[in-house]
């Protein structure tokens, strides 16, 4: 996914880092992401920031850890939507008592604010108003993967994009980047098994894509990478 990005604000915050990417953000909207941030309130793992089909009393802006949009069916099975990240806002919305189109469950511990309503900076609402069309990207970049994308193609597509993502909260280290999550979590989210998320990335690690290791993720090279995947998209639109 191609970006245009604008200029970040320094040393920052990852969710102001984020923002100020989306949109070039002025003094406002700065002055009030700063006074959210100090009111901040902490998830431990496992917690439901948001839950599916209740009135949302509240929406956050994630400040750091992990989280993930998650649908639970009546037998207990579980699919993740996506992830969450640092500078993510989740249940912001312009009409009132919106509802959770889907639960939002902490993976990690997870810090939130409230964030800056709507209206009160216009730099601000376009960063909101990119996030949510980089949110719905994300989404039905998902839905590509489970319907047409084999499994390895399916994790290759999911790093280049996490990496991507937390590059704009300047939460990548060169090609690495924390991965603080399970095999079985990343299962969940890519419609396989545990055991075959872990011949994959075994396979992954043989062929030079991937390298997970203390909870890190390293793509050695994320250009032959994206071919890879490139290719099984070009594909998709052939069928």
């Amino acid at each position: 996914m191609s970006l245009s990005l604008s200029r970040p604000l320094g040393s920052s915050p990852p969710a102001l880092q984020r923002l100020s990417r989306l949109a070039t953000l002025d003094q406002a909207a700065v002055a009030a992401l700063m006074e959210a941030m100090g009111r901040p309130t902490v998830f431990r793992p496992r917690r439901e920031l948001l839950v599916e089909g209740r009135d949302i009393v509240t929406p956050h802006l994630i400040l750091s850890g992990w989280a993930a949009r998650v649908r639970i069916l009546l037998d207990g099975r579980r699919q993740f939507l996506n992830f969450v990240l640092p500078g993510d806002v989740v249940g912001l919305y312009h009409h009132a008592r919106a509802v959770a189109p889907t639960t939002v469950i902490s993976l990690t511990e997870v810090t939130s604010c409230v964030p800056p309503d709507w209206g009160v900076s216009p730099a601000l609402d376009q960063a909101y108003a990119v996030g949510h069309a980089l949110d719905e990207a994300y989404l039905l970049a998902q839905i590509a993967r489970l319907g047409r994308m084999n499994a390895m193609e399916r994790i290759g597509d999911l790093m280049l994009e996490l990496h991507e993502r937390l590059a704009l909260s300047d939460l990548s280290h060169g090609r690495s980047f924390e991965l603080p999550i399970t095999q079985e979590t990343l299962a969940d989210a890519l419609g396989l098994t545990a055991v075959h998320v872990n011949r994959m990335l075994q396979a992954a690690r043989r062929a030079g894509d991937l390298i997970w290791s203390s909870r890190s993720m390293t793509i050695p090279d994320p250009r032959q990478l994206a071919r890879k995947v490139r290719r099984a998209q070009i594909r998709v639109m052939a069928d």
